[in-house]
């Protein structure tokens, strides 16, 4: 037993030795290739094991001959170490360079390709995670883009918008400070008009902005979605006269939300005035809300003819205008779906209710388009169960 704890010290010495010898130079490798440090890890073990097998054979006053042989062994096992951490070494450093040079496709046109059999699963790993990267970046600038084309659009619908009204108000204002109007008082009502024309176009987008900047303050309360419905219709009822348009709100259902009356209120009013512009005299816009699982479904159906189904996805973008309608439902002369004033209403719509945590969709239905907007239903008061 004597004899083996001597072997294990004196074996434990020359491969300490090494060892501490080899720490320098190990550290000089920071940041090196993983062949280098690979390399190198198989050096320091095989002079290690050689200095104490060396060390231990001459303790034990071996010949020439065997201390010889003892050396060819060692000399072999240092060829087969050092040999496959060289190969491996530059497999990874292969795999590393070929995923370097992919990374630089990282959100381009092209896309992000991995590189095929990846030598380790920590590139694998990798390439996998960069692979994702590139794909959300590409549908961030897709989004970006969109958004980009919807801001140019708006501009450009609302410096027409603009240019319009204060032409006419223009015209008007030295009408009457030449004294040439022949009925100033159908003047006067014509510049009250396109104020408030012009101050909803301002209203709107104000109420706009505080959406995109996060900033509009919600004041939730429980609603009957009855009374949304029934306020929003009282509300359209005098434009729906005006265009002839039949306002029906049988199919609602009393079911409750929480959330701000107002601006829910605002959101049905919207709905309903694109729906009444688009609805040929003599129509139909019907209103309803239903109970869908853990959601309530506000719903605005129109007499439109329809919106093409590639613009169905563009309907609540900022700045977004229906062309006149072209699916095979739509009225002869095709009534446009598009939104009122300078295309910022269907876009509120959608900004107020996703900060209720709902969603607003459109599809199209017999003879026109259904709005919906799905929020989530109000929780039952405490103590109360609700009624099947």
């Amino acid at each position: 037993m004597n004899d083996l704890l001597l072997i294990a010290a004196l074996a434990a010495l020359g491969a300490g030795t090494v060892g501490l010898l080899a720490a320098p130079a190990v550290r000089l490798l920071h940041r090196r290739t993983v062949a280098a440090s690979l390399s190198a890890v198989a050096v320091v073990a095989v002079a290690a094991m050689t200095a104490g097998t060396v060390t231990v054979a001459q303790a034990m006053f071996l010949s020439d001959h065997d201390l010889g042989v003892v050396m060819a062994v060692v000399g072999m096992s240092a060829v087969a170490a050092l040999v496959p951490a060289l190969l491996i070494g530059r497999r990874v450093v292969a795999g590393s360079r070929a995923l370097v040079d992919a990374a630089a496709t990282v959100g381009s046109e092209e896309g992000f390709a991995a590189p095929a059999d990846p030598p380790t699963s920590e590139l694998a790993a990798l390439g996998e995670a960069l692979a994702g990267t590139s794909a959300r970046l590409a549908e961030s600038q897709r989004r970006e883009r969109a958004l980009e084309a919807s801001r140019r659009e708006l501009i450009a619908w609302i410096s027409h918008d603009l240019r319009t009204p204060l032409a006419g108000l223009r015209a008007m204002a030295e009408s009457l400070e030449d004294g040439v109007a022949e009925d100033p008082a159908r003047y006067h009502r014509r510049i009250r008009v396109e104020v408030d024309r012009l101050t909803g176009m301002v209203d709107d987008l104000f109420e706009l902005s505080r959406i995109h900047a996060g900033a509009l303050t919600l004041t939730l309360a429980r609603v009957s979605a009855y009374d949304l419905v029934d306020e929003a219709l009282a509300g359209a009822q005098p434009l729906a006269r005006e265009h002839g348009v039949r306002l029906v709100g049988g199919g609602v259902a009393p079911e409750a939300v929480e959330v701000d009356g107002r601006e829910m209120t605002r959101v049905l009013g919207n709905l309903l005035v694109n729906a009444i512009r688009a609805t040929p005299a003599d129509g139909t816009v019907a209103v309803g809300a239903r109970r869908e699982g853990g959601d309530v479904v506000l719903s605005v159906s129109d007499g439109c003819g329809g919106i093409p189904e590639q613009d169905l996805p563009r309907v609540f973008d900022t700045g977004w205008r229906g062309a006149p309608a072209r699916t095979p439902r739509a009225a002869p002369g095709g009534h446009s779906h598009g939104d009122s004033g300078a295309g910022l209403g269907l876009a509120i719509v959608r900004g107020i209710v996703e900060a209720h945590a709902g969603r607003a969709a459109v599809r199209n239905v017999q003879g026109g388009c259904c709005f919906e907007v799905v929020l989530p239903a109000a929780p039952a008061p405490a103590g109360a169960a609700r009624s099947a």
